[in-house]
């Protein structure tokens, strides 16, 4: 039965319409706004946009910035992730654990903060570093600059480092060794090995980490806008987030005329993407069960190669976290010494938490994190189930929708989410956020759920249909117990991306529904160092509770 009275037809077509005036709205609302005159002149259309925004000679020089900053940024991840890939899977490297932490623990510190606790290292004027070599060495001038574009790059390359990791890592795993053993025994020595078959057979995966690392460096806002601009160094990003932000007269139509080619970019740049991670099947060269790699001993390079990662897992993991506490507690910058830690005290804790605006903040990213991954997750449950279970083309219709985001950079769809908002009562409301985020990151929440959706066998449903059971009370009695570990992940997920959000909430937030990202931003416009930190390490503590809630929830239910 597929006709339009059956239960999943209607729940399929229900879910288009929600899923598809979630993502699709946006993005014509920012096509017909690139067209229109102003926000209050909506559907006056006019080509004035473009012609003003392409022609305008700083834009010349913001596309060299991000053609520099997105190529660079990924070169250096995906360069560090094949490295480190190939120590982990292919060496007799010591302690191999410490890569999965290196892949999976710097993506639970949001890159604002990452960006911060740069920013507090290397800048010119007051950086720690800097100032502890100004005093070893008694230099007139800072010997680093975090605010410059190879700064940009430094810092953004490494926040995509465990994302590139991830991609190649397996690919280096499932590589069969016999193929570089046979280039040697053909007298090939190890550099000519590895450029000669390693790398053409991992190419595709080394080419899906780099075209993936320049989706998102494209998307980035948080290291161009806290490292960038102070620099005067503009990208896409902060281009957009200047012209809607700064000035008397905002051009919003200016803005989302830029938006579309930012959009298009981005769009075509997933295509190759997806291609690409369908292209590496075609390179398995490792099917056979009990396969075993032959490791690769590093003899005396062995001691100081694990140094390396060390100090790479120090730069990822510790040095973000240790900077942003030490500077919360010392008056104003300055190196660490018995002097310093005799000054610490809690005074910029006190002023955050007196801050009406911070605690308006920290009030409506709970809210968000937590009503917007519930609903979110809700919803992911239902889009999964039919993604999984309804074999039709509406459904197949319903999963492109529902992955179209994953596109999306989220200034650009912001400047989307603006058009539509405006045009209706949420404009400048918490919930005009809470439905942005959940468009704008529902794939994160589908993933798992789909997931684990796979692993339930079509007999559970059925037993329970048969039996009399409505299809809602199937779900709730039967499916949705067993998906408890899918949910608990998305919930995780969502809720701790909900919390770090910035770029989606530096063209939604208003006065009266800031959020702790937005805050961080305004504390950090206003030097305002100490209070950021401590702000940030709120953020980062409320982080880390919602996942051990989550997961301590998620335990309890599988115990039951």
């Amino acid at each position: 039965m597929n006709g339009p009275t059956n239960p999943r037809t209607r729940l399929t077509w229900s879910l288009i319409f929600i899923v598809g005036a979630l993502t699709v709205f946006p993005v014509l609302m920012l096509v017909l706004g690139s067209f229109s005159e102003g926000l209050t002149a909506f559907g006056h259309f006019t080509t004035d946009k473009y012609v003003a925004a392409y022609t305008d000679p700083a834009f010349f020089e913001v596309i060299a910035n991000t053609a520099i900053f997105v190529l660079g940024t990924s070169l250096l991840s995906t360069v560090l992730a094949l490295f480190l890939a190939y120590l982990n899977t292919r060496t007799d490297i010591p302690f191999k654990g410490l890569f999965r932490v290196i892949s999976i623990v710097p993506m639970m510190i949001p890159h604002l903060l990452f960006a911060v606790s740069w920013a507090l290292l290397l800048n010119p004027s007051n950086g720690l570093v800097n100032l502890a070599l100004k005093q070893a060495f008694g230099l007139d001038e800072a010997p680093f600059n975090i605010y410059s574009l190879w700064g940009m790059i430094l810092v953004e390359g490494l926040l995509e480092l465990p994302i590139a990791y991830l991609i190649v890592a397996p690919a280096m795993a499932s590589f069969d060794v016999a193929l570089e053993e046979s280039s040697r025994v053909c007298g090939a020595g190890t550099w000519r090995t590895l450029l000669r078959v390693t790398l053409p057979v991992l190419r595709p995966a080394i080419l899906a980490a780099f075209t993936l690392g320049i989706v998102r460096s494209l998307a980035s806002f948080a290291v161009p806008a806290m490292i960038g601009m102070p620099g005067r160094v503009q990208v896409l990003a902060t281009h957009l987030y200047t012209m809607i932000s700064t000035g008397f007269a905002t051009d919003y139509g200016k803005a989302a005329a830029v938006g579309m080619s930012v959009l298009v970019a981005s769009v075509t740049l997933i295509v190759v993407y997806r291609a690409l991670t369908a292209e590496s099947e075609k390179f398995v060269t490792v099917s056979s069960r009990g396969f075993r790699p032959t490791l690769i001993e590093l003899g005396r390079a062995r001691l100081p190669l694990f140094g390396l990662v060390g100090l790479l897992s120090l730069a990822l993991i510790v040095l973000p976290v240790a900077v942003l506490l030490y500077t919360s507690f010392v008056p104003y910058s300055m190196v660490p010494s018995s002097r310093a830690f005799s000054l610490m005290s809690l005074r910029h804790w006190a002023a955050v938490l007196e801050d009406p605006i911070s605690l308006l903040a920290l009030k409506n990213s709970l809210f968000l994190a937590v009503v917007g991954a519930t609903l979110g997750v809700m919803l992911s449950v239902f889009v999964a189930y039919v993604i999984v279970k309804v074999k039709s083309r509406a459904a197949g219709l319903l999963e492109s929708l529902s992955y179209l985001s994953f596109s999306f950079p989220g200034i650009v769809i912001g400047v989307g989410f603006m058009w539509f908002f405006v045009q209706t009562p949420l404009y400048a409301t918490i919930w005009a956020l809470l439905l942005g985020y959940i468009a704008t990151y529902l794939p994160y929440g589908i993933r798992p759920m789909a997931s684990a959706f796979v692993q339930i066998h079509g007999h559970l449903e059925e037993s329970s249909l048969v039996c009399g059971a409505s299809p809602l009370t199937t779900m709730r009695r039967i499916i949705v117990p067993l998906l408890i570990p899918g949910i608990v992940s998305g919930w995780i997920l969502l809720a701790s991306m909900f919390v770090r959000e910035l770029t989606l909430s530096v063209v939604l937030s208003r006065p009266g529904t800031e959020v702790l990202a937005v805050q961080i931003l305004r504390f950090s416009e206003d030097g305002l160092w100490g209070r950021l930190s401590a702000l940030g390490i709120v953020m980062i503590f409320i982080s880390t509770t919602l996942v051990v809630l989550a997961t301590v929830v998620g335990n309890r239910f599988k115990a039951a």
